[in-house]
């Protein structure tokens, strides 16, 4: 029998209530969380290429940015070649926020000293000419300087060691045909272990994106199917089959470490019609800014195997990233949570001693576990594994959604799903070794064949 007492006429519990039991102090999980200059994750990222910037935002004068914890600056020389250097002049340590963009590169405003792209020192004005003290400097000082890529509107880096130094990634959705692109940058004001568990854990389009909020995408998202992760090397692949009538909808998300996510349409697929092997809604990096702040950085693809083109705008990218737009009152966002309003909601650093992880986190468990392992062999020598690219082909990914026509056979129909998915996953793994201009079609033929003949 429960114990009451009475206070003020009121008829309280005497027991359990646990907020005492709960006010010891939880931890977060340093290892995967710090992303600075010497820390472990920190290294670990810096052996990989990270969009950092929208082309967008650089322009004629320089701009400041944050990027694992390092203040830089990123400018445009008047010649068109993009520089991405440390803040601080090595001279008396002003900040190049305040230099001049020229054609060979970017001169500080204090004492007129010029600086190539790659941190050469190519003038220093004020000091004797010829050989002596400022000649042996520029033999031997540099600005900090990180090689950049520009690609179709987002600006790559490398900040690790130039001799580790991988090629620069290509995947398959950078040629997906027939779709169109728009960069995108989203903030988050969290830790990007939060932003980035979001893409292992199909289960939360159902309530965050359904239930709880509203339809944000489709009706059919509500409905919680089979789950499935398939883990390939770097690549941890997230399905979620679910039955909508006689229909059977695969959509899988995806993650390529350390930070590359896709996914399925966010508004073309909503289970109702067949669709084979529609592709992702984003092509998309998770990337540090520090400890406390990610940035995404990121291509939404429009086209009838992305998300339709009335979304192609700022509104529409918004509410394909997070469900919602970002410009919110404090009441609205209250509502009709998105996912900025999940992922920051758990602090800036979120204590995982405080977790309480089940079965549908497996995807979380399984990337969070792959990273930590990388992490500790780059700690010991052995450096990073990166996705796997030949040199004529670009890296195959399955951020996806299939529908087929596949009725309820009378038997177990949640067997049925999960075999369902392992054969559609199977099959398209199968293609790996096709050329790209042919593999999309190849697969795309073989789930109308499959959906015509059903399970054998």
């Amino acid at each position: 029998m429960t114990e009451m007492t009475t206070i003020s006429g009121q008829n309280i519990k005497r027991s359990g209530y646990s907020g005492y039991d709960c006010t010891r102090v939880l931890d977060y999980d340093h290892e995967l969380a710090e992303t600075g200059v010497a820390t472990k994750a920190g290294e670990l990222l810096r052996r990989y290429w990270h969009p950092v910037a929208l082309t967008s935002e650089v322009g004629e004068l320089p701009t400041e940015i944050r990027v694992l914890g390092e203040d830089l600056i990123l400018f445009r020389t008047t010649a068109g070649e993009i520089g991405l250097v440390h803040r601080h002049c090595p001279h008396r340590r002003a900040s190049l926020a305040y230099g001049r963009c020229e054609e060979n590169g970017i001169r500080c405003c204090y004492h007129g000293w010029l600086f190539a792209p790659d941190g050469e020192i190519l003038e220093t004005p004020g000091e004797a000419p010829g050989p002596g003290p400022a000649a042996d400097l520029r033999a031997r000082v540099r600005l900090g300087a990180y090689p950049v890529v520009e690609y179709a509107g987002l600006i790559f880096a490398y900040l690790g060691p130039t001799d580790r130094m991988p090629d620069f990634p290509h995947y398959d959705s950078f040629e997906t045909p027939d779709i169109t692109r728009r960069p995108y940058r989203a903030d988050y004001h969290c830790n990007w272990i939060q932003v980035l568990d979001a893409i292992m854990d199909p289960v939360h389009t159902s309530f965050l994106h359904s239930l709880n909020s509203g339809v944000q995408f489709s009706e059919a998202m509500k409905e919680i199917g089979e789950l499935r992760v398939f883990e390939r090397g770097l690549q941890f692949l997230g399905s979620n089959t679910r039955r909508i009538g006689d229909l059977v909808w695969i959509r899988v998300n995806e993650l390529v470490l350390p930070n590359f996510t896709q996914a399925g349409s966010a508004f073309t697929a909503d289970g109702t019609r067949a669709h084979y092997f529609g592709r992702s809604s984003f092509t998309r990096w998770v990337v540090p800014v520090d400890d406390h702040n990610t940035m995404v950085l990121a291509w939404a693809n429009f086209g009838e195997r992305g998300d339709p083109h009335d979304y192609n705008s700022q509104e529409g990218c918004e509410l394909i990233e997070q469900g919602e737009i970002i410009d919110r009152s404090y009441e609205e966002r209250q509502r009709r949570p998105g996912d900025a309003e999940a992922v920051e909601g758990m602090g800036p650093i979120s204590a995982h001693q405080g977790e309480n992880l089940m079965p549908t986190d497996r995807g979380v468990s399984l990337y969070r576990r792959k990273i930590r392992k990388l992490i500790r062999k780059l700690a010991q020598g052995e450096e990073p594994a990166q996705p796997w690219q030949a040199s004529d082909r670009a890296i195959r990914t399955y951020g996806q959604d299939t529908i087929l026509y596949l009725p309820k056979n009378g038997g177990d129909d949640r067997k049925y799903l999960k075999k369902v998915t392992e054969v559609v996953m199977e099959m398209q793994f199968a293609t790996e070794d096709k050329p790209l201009d042919i593999r999309d079609t190849y697969i795309i033929a073989k789930l109308k064949q499959f959906e015509k003949e059903g399970l054998t």
